[in-house]
């Protein structure tokens, strides 16, 4: 297995560590309910080193773009990220991504751990003209700093604008004496911080970030605490709310799909399907289930509704926040309105369940 930079770190804090996606990642330390509460109360600092990052540059680099994905990125100026999918031509989603603006010219995108090979073979297969994409996901370290107290534990460590950057914007500037590009995104539902470092730099980052949130008893996160908080906010994950066969629109992330694109002269990839599903409404529709028995429901549960198989469960846990199971399933739209009932299959005992308002949880501002 592919281990990150922070891996010692990750051992010397008593990680328990498994194979994920082929990187050996720490699941928990103190245990996934702890993380998970140091973030929504206080602060945490996850190892996401993982994850893919390509740089895409030249003269047609913002018209690729445009044309590649679903946002747009001629919306954004120098320093704004902004979530966005990479679509196939069908419609269906070959990843989900952030895309950060470096100059006129020069973009990084940050793609999932999973999807780099396969993401940058799909780029280079489609970017025409006088553009370059450069992998250089071994060549960053990312590590993300999460809670209400992020901004208090970064910005004595930094000269950056910590406390006015806006949400999805970033700069470029050191970090406990290390180069860094920060930005104020993530992946919790909380308030924090992604910094991005050379790889040769993460534990001096690691251990100086852990330093300066001991005051705030912060906590090192692993994946089963990173998995809790997205299911709260409702973020969708590859692999379980997004995958080939599904588009941007089932999942309910229309917002991030633009569809009018000044100046565009070439169609957007998959914006067929996008159209027919936004007129006439998508074939699925994703939505948030509170159980109301005993059990919790797991990634391909079905759903039903008076006995009838109406769906089934993407994404399911115990959720830390809220002392309650929660999921995310796909149903029939005739079955997706607020507080319907359903009953999900939990191991062979139908278990009910309501269709209830996303995100299940949602931070104080």
């Amino acid at each position: 297995m592919k281990r990150t930079p922070l891996y010692e770190q990750h051992r010397a804090a008593g990680a328990r560590l498994t194979d994920f996606g082929g990187w050996e990642m720490p699941t928990w330390y103190a245990g996934i309910k702890a993380e998970h509460e140091a973030v929504r109360t206080r602060v945490g600092l996850f190892d996401v080193s993982h994850m893919g990052e390509f740089v895409i540059f030249g003269d047609h680099a913002e018209r690729e773009l445009r044309r590649l994905l679903t946002n747009d990125v001629a919306e954004l100026a120098d320093g704004q990220a902004q979530y966005t999918l990479l679509p196939n031509e069908q419609g269906g989603t070959v990843d989900d991504l952030l895309v950060y603006r470096l100059d006129e010219q020069a973009f990084l995108l940050v793609v999932n751990a999973s999807n780099i090979d396969k993401d940058r073979a799909w780029l280079e297969g489609r970017l025409e003209g006088r553009v370059t994409l450069h992998d250089r996901s071994d060549d960053k370290a990312l590590l993300a700093l999460q809670g209400p107290l992020a901004a208090t534990t970064l910005a004595p460590l930094t000269r950056l604008p910590i406390w006015t950057m806006d949400y999805y914007h970033f700069g470029r500037g050191t970090v406990a004496g290390c180069q860094t590009m920060v930005s104020r995104t993530g992946y919790t539902g909380e308030d924090g911080f992604e910094i991005m470092c050379e790889p040769e730099d993460a534990p001096e980052l690691w251990d100086a970030l852990m330093a300066a949130g001991a005051e705030h008893d912060i906590q090192p996160c692993g994946l089963g605490a990173r998995d809790s908080l997205r299911l709260e906010s409702a973020m969708p994950l590859y692999g379980h709310e997004l995958d080939e066969e599904t588009s941007a629109i089932e999942c309910g992330l229309k917002r991030f799909v633009e569809m009018e694109k000044p100046g565009l002269e070439v169609p957007m990839v998959g914006q067929d399907r996008f159209r027919a599903e936004l007129e006439n409404g998508a074939p699925r529709k994703l939505v948030g289930l509170a159980i109301e028995g005993r059990g919790i429901p797991r990634q391909g549960f079905a759903v039903s509704v008076g006995g009838e198989v109406v769906g089934a469960v993407t994404s399911g846990t115990m959720s830390p926040t809220l002392d309650r199971a929660i999921a995310l399933a796909y149903v029939d739209p005739a079955h997706g309105k607020l507080d319907t009932a359903v009953e999900v299959d939990v191991r062979g005992r139908p278990v009910p369940a309501r269709v209830v308002r996303r995100p299940f949880y949602r931070r104080p501002r």
